[in-house]
């Protein structure tokens, strides 16, 4: 597996935002895959995850499915299922695939489940890819990993 690029600011995988996540997102054969363990910080009600981070979750999983192609998304629509709550001090397996294809317009699959793999939530999005300027803003604030291969 290789680590997919992130933005360091980013709240769901940024390593330098110190509110965010700090969720590593790796390509595993045609899908994106990272796990993370829900934190206090991030509840909503009493000891249980905030339904807002499992969307932001479910975002950027899907959104590292093309990040991993190296194509340069941007969301244009998100459906979330809740299947049911995420309690605090779970580890969470996130899951996301591109479905489909049609020009610059992906759809994609994400889950949130547990190590057992009881699903949380699920959801489908819809990502253009970015071109012009927007592309460049993209690529300038993304970083490459190299994989210990490549070191």
């Amino acid at each position: 597996m290789r680590e997919i690029v992130k933005y360091s600011g980013c709240f769901v995988c940024g390593d330098k935002n110190p509110n965010g996540l700090k969720v590593h997102f790796y390509a595993d054969g045609d899908e994106a895959v990272a796990e993370c363990v829900t934190d206090a910080q991030f509840q909503g009600y009493k000891n249980i995850f905030h339904g807002g981070v499992v969307s932001a979750l479910l975002d950027e999983i899907m959104a590292k499915a093309i990040l991993a192609q190296e194509i340069y998304p941007l969301t244009a629509e998100m459906t979330v299922r809740f299947k049911r709550a995420s309690p605090i001090g779970q580890r969470l397996l996130l899951r996301g695939r591109i479905t489909s294809q049609r020009g610059r317009m992906f759809e994609t699959a994400g889950e949130v489940a547990d190590a057992d793999g009881a699903v949380f939530a699920t959801a489908t999005g819809k990502y253009v890819e970015a071109s012009g300027a927007m592309r460049e803003v993209l690529l300038a604030s993304l970083e490459r990993h190299s994989s210990p291969a490549e070191s």
